[in-house]
C-alpha cells in the first residue's frame, strides 16, 4: 500500500524533518525511553519528570499525521537513540489490530521497518483482532508483539526479523490478545480474554514466556485454575472470565508477583476465579489472595464485568479496582482475602461518570502526595490518597481514555477527538491538540514529542493513523 505523510497543525503549519537524529531533538538530559504501556511493569502511567514539553509551550506543539496501512486501537511505545539498519534512530513501535509491527522514525514520521505475521491475510478485515501494545526488552534490541493468530512474536529492534514465536492460546478464534504485553525480569507476561460478543468456549488466561528463546514457562488460567497448561477451551466446564483490561497483568512488587483482574465467568473460589482481582505468585503457579465482591453472581449476569480495567497500584500496598459497574474499591494488597472468600474493600466510590471503566487509571506521586487520575466514557476526575481514604481533588465531564502523566503534565485523549492536556494538581485545562476520533488509544510523551494513534479496532479497517506532536 502506497503509503503518505500529512503534515497537520495545531495553531500553524508543521515542517516535517529528517530522517535520523534531529539537530533540534531534546537534550540528552530530558532523553527516556517508553518502553511499556504505562511506563512502567507496573503501570502507573507516570513518565519521564521531564519530556521537553512544558505548560509554557504546549502551544508550540505541531502535529503531524502518519498514515499507516493498520488501526493502532492501544498505545505506541518509544526507544530513544536506538540503531536501525545501521542509522541511530528515535523510534515509536506499533502494533495494528491485524499484527503488523511497524517502526516509525519519531523525527520524519518515516517507517523504518514493518513486520507483517503469517496468517496476515486471513484476519485482515475480520472481528479476529489484537488491540495489544507492544513491549521493548530493557536491552533495547529486542520488541515484543502480539497477533490475532494467537502468537507472541519477538521483533529486532534493528531491522524488525523474528527471533521466535510462541502461540498463547490453542483457539485463537475465540481467543483474544486484548490487553498490553509486560515484561519483568526475563519473561514476557500476556493475558487472554475473548471478542465482542462473549461467544464461548474460551478462558482468560496469563501465559509467562521466557524473553530469550519463548518457551511457554507457565500459564495460570482462570477457570479450571487447577490446570497448569494451554487448555482446549471446550475441555473446561466453564467459560468467560476473560482477562481484557488495557494494563493487562500488573507486576505488584519487586518479587514480581502479580495481580490481574478478570471478566464475567464462574466463582468457586477455588478453580474458577470469574469477577475477581486475583493476586498470584510470580511464576503464576499459586493463588496467594484475591478479591471477589460480595454481589459477584449479579455482576456476572448482568455483564458488569470488573475485568475491563487492571488493578492499579496506588503505593503503600493499597490497590484501586474499577469495573463496568461505575464504581471503583480502594483494597489493600496484603489483607486481599485468602482464596474463597468474597468482600473486604475499604472503601467505594462511584467513577467520574458513573459509568462503565474500561480504561487503565494513572498513579502519580509528587511532593508527598498520591495522585489517582481516572476517565471513563462521561468524565475525567483526580483523587488524593491520604489516611487510607481517596478524596476527590477535582473533575471535569470531558471523556477520557487512558490518562498519562509524563514532565508535570496530564494527558488525556478524548476519544470523540482531541488529546487534552491539563494541569494534574489543578485540572486547569492548558490546551486540546487536535485529533479524530478513536477507541482504546492513549499517548506516549518523550523527549519533545507526542505519539497518539487514532482508530476504532471494531471498524475492522485496514489503515489507520498516528498522531505525532513535536515542539515547533
Amino acid at each position: 500500500m502506497k503509503r503518505m505523510l500529512l503534515i497537520g497543525s495545531v495553531g500553524l503549519a508543521a515542517t516535517a524533518c529528517g530522517g535520523g537524529r534531529s539537530a533540534s531533538a531534546v537534550s540528552a538530559s530530558s532523553a527516556s525511553d517508553w518502553p511499556l504501556f504505562g511506563y512502567t511493569a507496573a503501570r502507573t502511567s507516570s513518565g519521564p519528570s521531564a519530556t521537553g514539553i512544558t505548560a509554557a509551550n504546549v502551544g508550540r506543539l505541531r502535529r503531524q499525521r502518519v498514515l499507516l496501512d493498520g488501526t493502532v486501537d492501544s498505545s505506541p511505545i518509544y526507544l530513544h537513540a536506538v540503531r536501525v539498519r545501521g542509522v541511530v534512530h528515535d523510534v515509536f513501535f506499533v502494533t495494528t489490530t491485524y499484527g503488523r509491527t511497524e517502526a516509525i522514525d519519531a523525527s520524519s514520521g518515516r517507517v523504518l521497518w514493518r513486520y507483517t505475521p503469517a496468517g496476515y491475510s486471513s484476519w485482515a478485515g475480520t472481528a479476529q483482532i489484537t488491540t495489544a501494545t507492544p513491549a521493548a526488552d530493557p536491552g533495547r534490541k529486542w520488541i515484543y508483539a502480539a497477533s490475532p493468530g494467537g502468537q507472541i512474536q519477538k521483533l529486532a529492534v534493528a531491522d524488525g526479523h523474528v527471533a521466535w514465536r510462541t502461540r498463547i492460546t490453542l483457539l485463537p478464534a475465540r481467543e483474544k490478545i486484548a490487553s498490553a504485553l509486560n515484561y519483568w525480569h526475563g519473561r514476557v507476561i500476556a493475558t487472554t480474554g475473548g471478542y465482542f460478543g462473549d461467544a464461548p468456549p474460551y478462558q482468560g488466561h496469563v501465559a509467562l514466556l521466557a524473553a530469550s528463546n519463548g518457551r511457554l514457562l507457565s500459564v495460570w488460567n482462570s477457570l479450571c485454575s487447577n490446570r497448569h497448561q494451554l487448555i482446549s477451551p471446550s475441555s473446561c466446564a466453564s467459560s468467560d472470565s476473560a482477562i481484557w483490561g488495557r494494563a493487562g497483568a500488573v507486576v505488584a512488587n519487586a518479587s514480581g508477583e502479580l495481580l490481574v483482574a478478570t471478566g464475567n465467568g464462574d466463582w468457586n473460589g477455588k478453580t474458577n476465579w470469574g469477577d475477581s482481582t486475583v493476586h498470584l505468585s510470580a511464576n503464576a503457579s499459586r493463588v496467594l489472595g484475591s478479591w471477589t465482591p460480595t454481589n459477584e453472581a449479579t455482576l456476572n449476569s448482568s455483564d458488569l464485568d470488573v475485568g475491563s480495567t487492571s488493578p492499579v497500584l496506588l503505593g503503600s500496598g493499597y490497590i484501586a479496582q474499577g469495573g463496568k459497574d461505575g464504581k471503583i474499591r480502594l483494597l489493600i494488597l496484603r489483607k486481599l482475602s485468602p482464596p474463597g472468600r468474597k468482600g473486604g474493600e475499604l472503601q467505594t466510590i462511584s467513577t467520574p461518570g458513573a459509568t462503565d471503566l474500561f480504561t487503565a487509571p494513572a498513579v502519580w506521586h509528587a511532593d508527598g502526595r498520591t495522585w489517582f487520575f481516572v476517565a471513563d466514557n462521561a468524565g475525567l476526575a483526580a483523587w488524593t490518597l491520604g489516611g487510607g481514604r481517596l478524596r476527590r481533588a477535582w473533575s471535569t465531564n470531558t471523556p477520557g481514555t487512558s490518562p498519562v502523566l509524563a514532565g508535570g503534565l496530564l494527558y488525556v485523549y478524548d476519544p470523540s477527538g482531541g488529546l487534552v492536556i491539563y494541569l494534574p494538581r489543578s485540572g486547569k485545562k492548558l490546551g486540546t491538540l487536535a485529533a479524530a476520533g478513536g477507541h482504546w488509544n492513549s499517548a506516549i510523551v518523550a523527549d519533545g514529542r507526542i505519539a497518539l494513534p487514532e482508530g476504532d479496532a471494531n471498524k475492522h479497517a485496514s489503515t489507520g493513523v498516528l498522531d505525532i506532536y513535536r515542539l515547533g
